[in-house]
């Protein structure tokens, strides 16, 4: 049985669970007028988020 690469730890500069990393939110999911990424706005992506690593 062979593990999937990107389930293994990373223990480089960084001490991660695996190695699925993902991007910061963009501007695209704002959905304010200006497309500011608001404190409310980030916290509720990256909380939608949470279980993927």
């Amino acid at each position: 049985m062979s593990t999937q690469p990107l389930l293994t730890p990373y223990n480089k500069n960084l001490h991660l669970k695996n190695r699925v990393v993902m991007a910061p939110m963009t501007r695209s999911r704002a959905d304010n007028e200006g497309k500011i990424a608001t404190d409310e706005l980030q916290g509720l992506y990256y909380e939608q988020r949470a279980s993927a690593g």
